[in-house]
C-alpha cells in the first residue's frame, strides 16, 4: 500500500464531503444517529465477535488487566454507546446558530454565527467506544472525521465505522464525512498531519508521548492536553464529611483516568484531623501516599494509617500523572499557598476545593487557571456526558475557543455575518461620468 496516497484519499474525501454537509439540515442528521443507534443494537453480536478478536490479540502480548478492560466492549458499553447516540441526536443543533447580533451608526448589522470546523483528524488509542462518540459529535455538528484508532482496537473499531457509514447511506447523509484509517502502519499518520490543506483540526487522545509527537509534527492546529495533573484543596473550613467522600471519589473510583486528583493539598488547621482519616480509607483501597514532612509526620505513627503504605515525597512527584493508586499529599499554611502549589504543579485540567467558606470558594474559582474548577464536588465530573453534552472529543487545556470537555458548541467557530443596505465605507462610491474626480491616493488604503 502505498501510504502518502491513502493518507491523501481519505483526506480529500473528507474535504469534499464538507460542502454536503453544510446543507444537511438537523432532522437528516439525527436520523442517521438514530438509525445507527438501531444497527449497533441489531448487530451486537457481530460488534462483539470483533472485538473479541482484539482482546485475544492483546491478551497474547501481554496487555495489562486495565488496559484489557479499557478495549472491552461489554454489554454495559454497547449500551452506552447507543445512549450516546441518542443523546447525541436529541441535542440542539449549533450549526448557524446567531450568537450575537449588533448594529452600528452606519445601520449596519453585525453578527456572529457559529459554523463547522471542516475536518477534524481524531487520533485516539484504546477504547472503541471513542470511535462513536467523535463521529456522532463531528456528525451532529457537520463536521467531516477521519478516526484514526489505536491499532489494538482495528477490528472493533472497523464494525462500528461499517455500522456508522450503513447509518450514513440509509438516511441520505454524506458516507464520506466518516473516513476510517484502516491501515495499521503507523507511518500514515505523519503522511496525515502534514495534509493541513484537507485537514482543519487534529485532536489526540492518549497518552503524553503520543500527544507530544502529533503536536511536534501537525502542520494544523491541535486541540490537546498533555497530563491531568488534578489537584484538591481541602480547606480549614472543609465539611469533614464532603472532604472524605469527595477525596476517596477522585482517587479511588476509576485511578486512571486523565480527571482523577493526583495531589491532595490540606490546609494544616485541619491536616490532623483529616489525614489520618482518609489515609484510613486510601489503606483500605491500596492506595500508596507519598507525603510531604508535615503529613509525614501526623501519619508515621498514627493508628489509622497503619494499613496505609506511606512513602516520603520527591519534589517530581507533584508534578506526576500517576494513573494509578498513588497520591502525593502536601500541606499548606492557606489558600494563598494552595493556589500557587496548583500553579506550579497543576496541568491546567480539573481542580477542586473543599469549603463551606463562599468567599474562599469565589477565590479559588476566579484565581485557579484550569479548564474545570469545582467547589465541594469530585473532579471525576469532567467529561463530556457528566456535563451534560452527550459526549466528548477530548479534553483541551489549551487557551483557545475550546477548553475543557469538548462537545458541539466547541466543534463549531464563530464566523461574522453582516446585513447592510447598500453602505459603503467613507462614501467612496462610483463617482458620476461628467465630474472629474482627483483620487487621493492616501485615500485608497483600505486598512
Amino acid at each position: 500500500m502505498d501510504l502518502k496516497m491513502y493518507a491523501e484519499n481519505i483526506s480529500k474525501k473528507a474535504k469534499k464531503s464538507q460542502k454536503y454537509l453544510i446543507k444537511i439540515n438537523t432532522e437528516k442528521k439525527n436520523k442517521a444517529l438514530l438509525r445507527a443507534a438501531e444497527l449497533i443494537i441489531e448487530k451486537k453480536d457481530q460488534i462483539q465477535q470483533e472485538n473479541r478478536k482484539d482482546l485475544e490479540k492483546a491478551e497474547k502480548k501481554g496487555y495489562s488487566k486495565a488496559l484489557l478492560d479499557r478495549l472491552a466492549l461489554n454489554e454495559k458499553r454497547i449500551s452506552g454507546m447507543v445512549q450516546v447516540l441518542k443523546d447525541v441526536a436529541s441535542l440542539p443543533d449549533p450549526v448557524g446558530q446567531v450568537i450575537s447580533m449588533w448594529t452600528r451608526p452606519n445601520g449596519l448589522k453585525i453578527g456572529r454565527m457559529r459554523v463547522p470546523l471542516g475536518t477534524i483528524m481524531i487520533i485516539y488509542e484504546a477504547r472503541p467506544n471513542v470511535t462513536v462518540e467523535a463521529a456522532s459529535l463531528c456528525m451532529k455538528s457537520s463536521n467531516a472525521v477521519i478516526l484514526k484508532g489505536g491499532s489494538e482496537t482495528i477490528n472493533s473499531n472497523r464494525i462500528l465505522v461499517e455500522i456508522l457509514k450503513q447509518a450514513a447511506r440509509e438516511t441520505g447523509f454524506p458516507e464520506d464525512a466518516i473516513q476510517f484509517v484502516e491501515t495499521t502502519h503507523r507511518e500514515v499518520v505523519n503522511y496525515l498531519l502534514q495534509l493541513d490543506q484537507y485537514i482543519d483540526v487534529v485532536i489526540p487522545r492518549g497518552g503524553e508521548s503520543l500527544i507530544r509527537a502529533v503536536s511536534e509534527k501537525a502542520k494544523m492546529p491541535v486541540i490537546k492536553h498533555y497530563k491531568g495533573v488534578c489537584n484538591l484543596y481541602i480547606d480549614n473550613e472543609a465539611d469533614m464529611e464532603k472532604a472524605l467522600n469527595i477525596a476517596y471519589n477522585a482517587k479511588v473510583q476509576r485511578p486512571s483516568v486523565c480527571n482523577a486528583i493526583e495531589n491532595l493539598i490540606v490546609h494544616k488547621d485541619i491536616a490532623e484531623q483529616f489525614l489520618p482519616e482518609i489515609a484510613y480509607y486510601f489503606g483500605k483501597a491500596g492506595v500508596e501516599m507519598r507525603c510531604d514532612q508535615a503529613s509525614l509526620d501526623i501519619l508515621q505513627d498514627h493508628p489509622k494509617a497503619h494499613d496505609t503504605e506511606l512513602v516520603p515525597a520527591k519534589e517530581e512527584d507533584y508534578y506526576e500523572e500517576f494513573l494509578d493508586l498513588i497520591i502525593a499529599v502536601k500541606v499548606v499554611e492557606d489558600i494563598d499557598e494552595a493556589i500557587d502549589f496548583i500553579h506550579k504543579y497543576g496541568s491546567n485540567h480539573s481542580e477542586a476545593i473543599v469549603t463551606e467558606n463562599y468567599t474562599k470558594g469565589m477565590r479559588f474559582i476566579n484565581e485557579v487557571d484550569s479548564s474545570a474548577v469545582y467547589i465541594n464536588a469530585s473532579t471525576r465530573f469532567t467529561d463530556g456526558n457528566e456535563f451534560g453534552l452527550g459526549a466528548e472529543m477530548g479534553i483541551s487545556t489549551d487557551k483557545i475557543h475550546a477548553r475543557g470537555p469538548m462537545g458541539l458548541e466547541e466543534l463549531t467557530i464563530p464566523k461574522f455575518i453582516i446585513f447592510g443596505d447598500g453602505q459603503i465605507r467613507d462614501n467612496f462610491g462610483i463617482p458620476l461620468e461628467e465630474e472629474k474626480v482627483e483620487i487621493n491616493k492616501e485615500a485608497c488604503d483600505l486598512r
